[in-house]
């Protein structure tokens, strides 16, 4: 029976050795399956050769494969390839979000516009990042559309929505046939609320309170053009503090005062102490946020 190796000559009794002989036994020697222990090597026409997948990690030692060893890449197909990287799954990428030194781990990918996970361990897609972003910005402020203040005791501003949080109101050039005061009263879907406001109005010759709105103007006169800025602030839940400067023909007047709701705010309404005065000039505008 061979052994490991099959030598392809044999010897009888008292044969001579020859040249020819050993060539033969070292030219001619074959490997038999003897020879194979495992799974790395095989044999072919009883020849050995590293076996299709023989070399596993198995047969590598610790450390084995070193930087060096690898090729570094030249090009999009050479060196470490996308292909012989790890897979995946769908909206993962490769990374670490331990907080220190740590193993590779797939990372979560959301495609939130709101971004309502408010993960401090995930990726955002540039999409969402926008939508969120685009939201965000046109929510910032909102300007409403001018309104002729040339008729009329009122002009209303509604559909203000339920989240906004500061009004600020644009007077430009408005003026009355009359001599009161001018004030913003607000509400909500119940009504504009004329009562329950605390307010004053100063200017250099004076001031003046009201309990009927923000007042605004101390002494207006019928000839009286009013440019300047409005700002009413949400304070807390349904409670509102307004700031004012405005310039009455010559003189600038500074107002501040604070209401409470019965509801939320949403719509506010510029008018004249009294509400019978009718304006005559000018235009007025808000903005919210």
């Amino acid at each position: 029976m061979p052994g490991v190796v099959d030598t392809t000559n044999t010897f009888a009794t008292n044969d001579v050795i020859t040249s020819s002989a050993l060539n033969n036994i070292i030219d001619q020697t074959l490997f038999t399956s003897d020879a194979l222990s495992g799974g790395t090597l095989a044999l072919v026409s009883g020849k050995m050769k590293v076996a299709t997948s023989g070399i596993t990690s198995n047969e590598l030692a610790t450390n084995a494969v070193t930087t060096s060893a690898i090729a570094s890449s030249t090009s999009a197909s050479s060196g470490v390839t996308y292909a012989k990287m790890q897979y995946a799954a769908n909206m993962k990428a490769l990374g670490n979000v331990s907080g220190s030194l740590g193993v590779v781990s797939e990372v979560s990918i959301l495609d939130e516009d709101n971004m309502a996970s408010d993960s401090a361990t995930s990726l955002a897609t540039q999409q969402s990042i926008k939508a969120y972003t685009d939201t965000k910005v046109a929510a910032v402020i909102t300007r409403g559309t001018a309104v002729a203040t040339t008729s009329g005791t009122s002009v209303d501003f509604t559909g203000i929505p339920s989240t906004v949080k500061r009004i600020t109101v644009m007077f430009n050039g408005i003026s009355t046939n009359g001599s009161n005061d001018y004030i913003i009263q607000i509400g909500n879907a119940g009504g504009i609320e004329n009562t329950g406001y605390v307010s004053e109005s100063s200017d250099r010759g004076g001031d003046v309170t009201s309990t009927e709105g923000f007042i605004l103007t101390r002494a207006s006169t019928s000839s009286s053009a009013c440019y300047g800025i409005v700002t009413i602030c949400n304070f807390s839940s349904n409670s509102w503090i307004s700031s004012a400067n405005i310039s009455v023909t010559g003189l600038v007047s500074s107002s501040a005062g604070s209401k409470s709701l019965s509801a939320t705010l949403d719509r506010i309404r510029i008018t004249t102490v009294g509400g019978t005065d009718t304006f005559d000039a000018g235009s007025v505008n808000i903005m919210y946020e």
